[in-house]
């Protein structure tokens, strides 16, 4: 996955090359080092180089503000996105191209879910690739963003100091929701790219029920710990969950009324989402993985 994102990032470098040199700042999460063949394969085919470093620590906040302050010290700009994302060739054009378009701190784009072809049908005739996407019109004006697609001001960070992201999220996931809404607190523009997209290239492992099921769990859950940590009180929060749950149960019933398929799988990955969420308003805390 390493080797196909950096691929495609020398593509994406090559197509604003007249207009923005480009480096890679690359951390490494495992304690020996797993990437390093990787990284020495790609040393020196960026025109600012790629630096390399570990963290090792097992935890996702560590190594993203590692990744922040190794890229400070690269370029102007800092694109961010993970391991098993893939942009297309036009990615930091269309990030570039609306940041001067708006003047925006920064500019988030979505991320298109991709599933092997021999994975199960219902993975893609159910809604299960669509978890936390939204389509929204471009330029709009966004509360937060997210770290698999999202381009900042080094200036702005560099202004920001304390606005990094928190190990305490490092773990259960989440910590780029708190990040980012504590930016946009802290003044951070941001705006949404309908063209800076990035594929998400999904496991066959992945492509399985029972992971669809934990995913939608655990993605229901830290969305709900992120809101808290970032103001929202506990009994709204479980209110928002218990019409989530609602919503989730009455779904399958609204669509068979309707003369639709009911799309049991979906319906019971909903109802785990929501009951992640009422566990977060609570304070129970499910690990990522």
């Amino acid at each position: 996955m390493l080797t196909r994102l950096l691929e495609a990032l020398l593509v994406c470098a090559e197509q604003v090359r007249d207009r923005a040199a480009v480096g890679v700042a690359l951390v490494d999460d495992t304690p020996d080092g797993q990437a390093r063949v990787v990284a020495d394969a790609f040393a020196d085919r960026f025109e600012l180089g790629l630096e390399y470093r570990i963290s090792g620590r097992k935890n996702i906040s560590l190594a993203r503000n590692l990744a922040v302050a190794t890229a400070l010290d690269l370029g102007d700009w800092i694109a961010m996105t993970d391991d098993d994302c893939e942009p297309p060739s036009q990615w930091l054009e269309a990030l570039l191209n609306l940041q001067q378009e708006t003047g925006a701190d920064a500019v988030t784009g979505r991320m298109v879910r991709r599933v092997p072809e021999n994975s199960p049908r219902w993975i893609t005739e159910q809604p299960f690739l669509d978890l936390g996407v939204e389509e929204l019109s471009d330029a709009s004006e966004m509360p937060t963003a997210a770290t698999f697609n999202t381009m900042m001001s080094g200036q702005w960070l560099r202004d920001h100091p304390k606005i990094r992201f928190s190990p305490e999220f490092g773990v259960i996931g989440g910590e780029d929701m708190v990040f980012f809404r504590a930016a946009r607190a802290a003044g951070l523009s941001i705006r949404f790219s309908k063209d800076g997209f990035v594929y998400e290239n999904e496991s066959a492992e992945r492509a399985t029920f029972g992971y669809q099921l934990y995913v939608h769990f655990w993605h229901g859950n830290s969305a709900a710990l992120a809101c808290i940590k970032s103001g929202m009180k506990r009994s709204r929060m479980f209110v928002h969950g218990s019409a989530s749950l609602a919503r989730a149960i009455m779904r399958q019933l609204s669509r068979l009324a309707r003369g639709q398929k009911p799309q049991f799988r979906f319906c019971l990955a909903q109802i785990l989402q929501s009951i992640g969420k009422l566990l977060g308003s609570v304070g129970v805390e499910i690990d990522h993985r």
